[in-house]
């Protein structure tokens, strides 16, 4: 009798495809919403202090009126982290401090950073003039991650003055989303 083992056959390779789901259905909570291939908790939102975080080198604005672009690489040293909407900056002068924007085009990916992975972002700043309130003599750069509040790490700026958008009010920079290292 070859039918039976041809059935058998048959609804074992049905089951086997069943269960070989490539996430592109729908998650079991009748949302949806795709979970894809390796999902799970990806953990925590990444902490500063959990990341190798090196500033630069940078593409320095020669002069006042030009931008420049300061790189910015962060690898996970511990567990799985999100990374969930845009880094935070801040560019302070002495007791005077400046929340660098996120890019008006800037449209942020959710990443997931295993240990060992990188990502990286790109801080452009218009260089201002040495003297006048239309500029902030920036010494210092602290960087926090989105989701970890209070956590943050601070750097030297030794990119020269960054232009302000008006006198005493926000800086002429912006931030850019992240990307996975490579890409």
């Amino acid at each position: 009798m070859r039918a039976t083992p041809l059935a058998v056959t048959a609804l074992a390779a049905a089951l086997l495809l069943t269960a070989c789901d490539s996430g592109g259905g729908d998650d079991g909570g009748g949302s949806g919403k795709s979970q894809g291939a390796g999902s799970g908790k990806a953990g925590d939102a990444c902490a500063v202090g959990k990341l190798g975080i090196e500033v630069g080198p940078a593409n320095v604005a020669p002069g006042p009126g030009d931008s420049g672009d300061v790189p910015v690489s962060l690898t996970n040293q511990s567990a799985p982290c999100t990374l969930d909407g845009l880094p935070g900056a801040v560019l302070k002068a002495g007791d005077t401090s400046a929340t660098v924007p996120g890019a008006s085009d800037a449209k942020p990916e959710k990443l997931t950073l295993v240990k060992g992975e990188s990502a990286t972002f790109t801080l452009t700043y218009v260089r201002g003039g040495a003297a006048g309130g239309k500029s902030l003599a920036a010494k210092t750069l602290s960087i926090s991650m989105p989701g970890a509040a209070g956590d943050v790490k601070s750097f030297p700026w030794s990119y020269g003055p960054v232009a302000l958008k008006s006198e005493g009010g926000a800086p002429d920079a912006s931030v850019g989303p992240f990307t996975r290292a490579g890409d």
